[in-house]
């Protein structure tokens, strides 16, 4: 697939928009013109903000003797990213930590790394990126990353970066998102990164094809609602800036959508007769932008509960 393909067949997925599997795009798909992505900075406190462009939100964590990155966005945005990081920190990034492989969190990988920094991630994160990956929701495949985008430093549950003033815990969420994903704590910031095991105001993609599971995000939140109180900041991978509140509405939606389609797993129905009974209806006015993406959560949903066909790795 060539790097076009691969950009916009990203962004489709990342957006919510019209998916397309191993056929060319339809004639109404436009690539992002990246030109016009303006990169908006927020202040969290602390020495911490978050960066949002186009992709997945962006957190930096600056310290005296370096920054810490959470995500990078597409290549593209490099230059756009790095200018943005020079207005509030003139330290270099040390670290550039990535919540789970999509191309629109690890893009960036590659440029950075060229810079000096040191990629960091879960380890199956660095396989993703090593053998390549099935895109869940086009069916496209991914092929694999360049080698100077891989993790140089891997990790299997937790791990802390520390730099001069300056400690960010790393911690990973079994089979949530994807089944290499990373949240990042910055105790004394009160900040909690999330990548897309939260997306604020919106149905998350459930990359079900690749270890992402309704049961695991539900364990996300309920971990992310134990670390936080009413002053935590919750960075999510897609949307505003989150609180305690949002994530306390984004978590019982999402045991509302695993109770109705569990009933309907457990009386039978097929993925077809799951959709045809639209039972996201109500949630689709605050959590769906588009019908696509209430039919995805749906897959995404009853991939996760449904009983696996034999010889089935999902």
């Amino acid at each position: 697939m060539r790097p076009y393909a691969i950009l916009l067949a990203t962004f489709l997925a990342a957006s919510g928009l019209p998916a397309f599997a191993q056929t060319p795009a339809p004639a109404t798909a436009v690539a992002p013109d990246f030109s016009k992505v303006e990169i908006k900075t927020t202040d969290l406190g602390d020495g911490v903000y978050m960066l949002e462009g186009m992709g997945g939100n962006i957190t930096l964590a600056t310290a005296k003797s370096g920054a810490i990155l959470i995500d990078s966005q597409f290549a593209p945005l490099h230059d756009k990213i790095k200018a943005a990081i020079a207005k509030v920190t003139p330290q270099p990034v040390k670290y550039l930590v990535n919540t789970h492989f999509h191309g629109d969190h690890t893009g960036g990988n590659e440029a950075f790394a060229k810079d000096g920094a040191t990629i960091v991630a879960n380890v199956k994160l660095k396989t993703k990126l090593r053998k390549g990956s099935i895109n869940f929701l086009t069916g496209g495949q991914n092929p694999p990353a360049p080698k100077a985008a891989w993790p140089a430093t891997t990790y299997t549950n937790q791990l802390k970066l520390s730099l001069r003033g300056r400690i960010a815990e790393l911690r990973h969420i079994k089979n949530a998102h994807t089944d290499g994903d990373t949240y990042v704590y910055l105790k004394s910031a009160n900040v909690i990164a999330t990548g897309d095991t939260f997306t604020n105001g919106r149905y998350p993609n459930i990359d079900v094809l690749n270890g992402g599971n309704i049961k695991g995000m539900i364990a996300a939140a309920d971990t992310y609602l134990r670390l936080s109180n009413d002053k935590t900041k919750i960075v999510p991978g897609h949307g505003p800036l989150g609180d305690k509140a949002a994530l306390t509405a984004y978590r019982d939606m999402l045991i509302t959508a695993r109770d109705r389609i569990a009933k309907l797993v457990k009386a039978g129905k097929s993925e077809d007769e799951v959709q045809a009974a639209k039972p996201f209806a109500d949630l689709d006015t605050k959590w769906a932008p588009n019908e696509t993406a209430s039919k995805n959560f749906v897959r995404a949903v009853y991939g996760s509960l449904a009983p696996k066909k034999a010889g089935s790795k999902s």
